[in-house]
C-alpha cells in the first residue's frame, strides 16, 4: 500500500490541510494519507503548540468524511523534538509492506538541506513537493530523481494566522471544517 504522510503540528488543522491533502489523494497513486500529528517540531516553539490530545481530536474531527484519510499519532512517543528520519525508521519497522511517501510544502524543501539525515530521506523515500508562496519562490525546485512537484492548489491560510484570529475574537468559521471550529469554540480553545 502506498501511504503519504502529511507531518504537521496541525495547531490546528485547517481547510488548507483538507484541499491539498485531497487534491494530492485524488491526483496520485497514492492509497492513503496519513496524517502524522507532531508533538514538537525541532523547526518550531513550542509554547503555543495545544496538547497532544487535543490536535489528534481535531484532526480525527477534519478527516472523519474521507475514507482515505488516517490520523497518526505515531510521534507521541518516540522522543521530542521529532525527526521525520527517526519517525520513518519506526513507521518502516512496524509496516513492512507499506510504501511511504512524504508530502511537503515547497517551503520546507527550501530547510530540507537543515533536517537530520535528509540525504538518508531523499535516497530512501519519495518527496511529493506542493507549491508554497515564499520569499524563495522562484529558487528552483531541488532536482532528484525522488522529488516530485505537485501542481495542488496554493492555499495561503496558516494555523499561525488562525490562532492569532481567534485570540482578537474574529471569525475564523470559513477556515476550520465546522467540527473542528464547534471543537475548539466548544472548548474554549485559543483565547
Amino acid at each position: 500500500m502506498d501511504i503519504g504522510l502529511f507531518f504537521g503540528s496541525f495547531n490546528p488543522i485547517h481547510i488548507g490541510h483538507l484541499i491539498i491533502a485531497n487534491y494530492i489523494i485524488e491526483n496520485s497513486s497514492l492509497d492513503k494519507i496519513w496524517f502524522v500529528i507532531s508533538p514538537q517540531n525541532p523547526f518550531k516553539e513550542k509554547k503555543t503548540l495545544l496538547g497532544d490530545h487535543h490536535r489528534l481530536e481535531m484532526v480525527n474531527l477534519a478527516i472523519q468524511k474521507y475514507p482515505k484519510f488516517q490520523a497518526s499519532n505515531v510521534e507521541f512517543n518516540l522522543p521530542k523534538p521529532s525527526y521525520t528520519i527517526d519517525t520513518l525508521v519506526v513507521l518502516k519497522e512496524k509496516y513492512p509492506d507499506h510504501n511511504f511517501v512524504l508530502l511537503m510544502g515547497q517551503d520546507n524543501l527550501l530547510s530540507f538541506h537543515k533536517w537530520k539525515n535528509y540525504e538518508q530521506i531523499i535516497k530512501y523515500y519519495k518527496l511529493l513537493i506542493y507549491p508554497r508562496i515564499t520569499k524563495e519562490s522562484q529558487k528552483p525546485i531541488l532536482c532528484h530523481p525522488n522529488i516530485e512537484k505537485v501542481s495542488a492548489p496554493i492555499i495561503e491560510i496558516s494555523s499561525t494566522m488562525i490562532r492569532k484570529m481567534i485570540k482578537e475574537n474574529k471569525n475564523v468559521y470559513p477556515m476550520l471544517s465546522p467540527e473542528v471550529f464547534n471543537y475548539i469554540d466548544g472548548s474554549n480553545l485559543y483565547k
